[in-house]
């Protein structure tokens, strides 16, 4: 038994899922964004999954044989499971093969629900003082502006802040599209101190309604799911009433302000078929889309080299990125301390060898155990 036990390979266990790699057994808990049962080549049903935590996602299959495929869980729940790393297509795939709901039974054994939602890395706190820095702080000048910021500010405030900017593709995360919001804003005034004769004020008040439709596209962390009126409406629509909504409550706004406003949130998808009512007519409008995409773009980047791949193939992009992460990593190494050659390691004292953890039985997954 001693020695079966010790063949048998090491689980990982409430472990990060971003640290995964190629062939670990692990276990633990995460969140299931995604279950569809479908059914493969031989008509055998299998699950198709994603499990989250906050470090990450991944993808996860539950085959015919897997104990997963009767469990007692759903969408959008906490779950405990096992499996093992796969890779496929050259992305990282979980072969789940138990899971079930978690429970307030599994907190002992590292159950807890903040370690599982995805969340900005930066600190929400700051976040949010940099936004107000900017938008009562002086960087709008014109005072009418300046009142529309700081009233839309106080009324989305609590939602602002923790609500993720996308479903999947950027920042989608608690705490996303504050990130977003605050590194467009900041970047719009470095591009605005570049091109003085953009105005600074329409394109700040555009960066923070641009997005502020998916306070009412998307539910809330965990969830980050499309609600009713984000499927029928779309954020851009949504978005462009907002803004309609705060203009109304100062009395004189001039209405070609809010005009002008209006065509920067319908148009900040740039194009058409990206789902704008409208492309891109004012300097203005060009810069606020030029902006949101750059930022989008370098967010899946950033996102894809956590990842530790070297040439990763990103969906939204349509095409491979080179990260060049294999350099970094024998830069790294080639800092690192030199090991000791044979000549000069120190000769080893005999010791009595320390008993290994578990070689008295073979390990268990205590977390997935039937519940008395």
């Amino acid at each position: 038994m001693q020695a079966q036990a010790a063949n048998m390979p090491e689980t990982r266990q409430n472990e990060p899922i971003a640290s995964w790699s190629e062939g670990d057994n692990v276990s633990g808990f995460a969140m299931v964004s995604r279950k569809e049962l479908r059914q493969d080549r031989n008509n055998k049903d299998f699950l198709d999954l994603e499990l989250k935590d906050s470090s990450g996602s991944i993808v996860g299959k539950a085959w015919s044989d897997s104990a997963a495929l009767t469990g007692d869980f759903e969408a959008h729940q906490f779950v405990a499971f096992r499996g093992q790393v796969k890779r496929y297509r050259d992305q990282l795939q979980l072969n789940v093969t138990d899971c079930r709901q978690a429970t307030e039974e599994d907190r002992p054994r590292g159950f807890d629900e903040a370690k599982l939602i995805p969340s900005t890395r930066e600190d929400i706190d700051d976040l949010w003082s940099r936004l107000d820095a900017l938008y009562l702080g002086g960087a709008v000048e014109r005072p009418i502006l300046r009142r529309l910021g700081e009233e839309t500010l106080a009324t989305f405030q609590d939602r602002l802040r923790e609500h993720p900017a996308a479903k999947s593709i950027h920042h989608a995360y608690r705490g996303g599209l504050l990130e977003h919001t605050v590194s467009m804003a900041e970047l719009a005034v470095r591009v605005c101190e570049q091109y003085a004769h953009i105005d600074s004020d329409l394109v700040l008040i555009g960066v923070l309604f641009h997005d502020l439709g998916k306070l009412h596209e998307l539910g809330a962390m965990p969830a980050n799911d499309y609600t009713l009126e984000g499927r029928l409406v779309g954020h851009v629509v949504i978005g462009r009433d907002l803004l309609r909504e705060r203009c109304a409550a100062i009395d004189g706004f001039p209405d070609d302000l809010r005009l002008r406003l209006e065509h920067l949130v319908l148009s900040h998808q740039g194009r058409l078929e990206f789902g704008s009512p409208v492309a891109p007519m004012t300097p203005e409008a060009f810069v606020l889309s030029a902006i949101d995409d750059l930022d989008s773009k370098l967010a899946q980047l950033e996102q894809a080299r956590q990842s530790g791949e070297e040439t990763p193939w990103i969906r939204a992009l349509g095409r491979y990125v080179h990260l060049g992460v294999a350099a970094e990593e024998e830069a790294t190494a080639a800092e690192a301390p030199r090991e000791p050659t044979a000549e000069e390691e120190p000769v080893p004292v005999a010791s009595e060898p320390e008993p290994q953890q578990g070689a008295e039985s073979e390990p268990g997954l205590p977390l997935l155990d039937p519940r008395p």
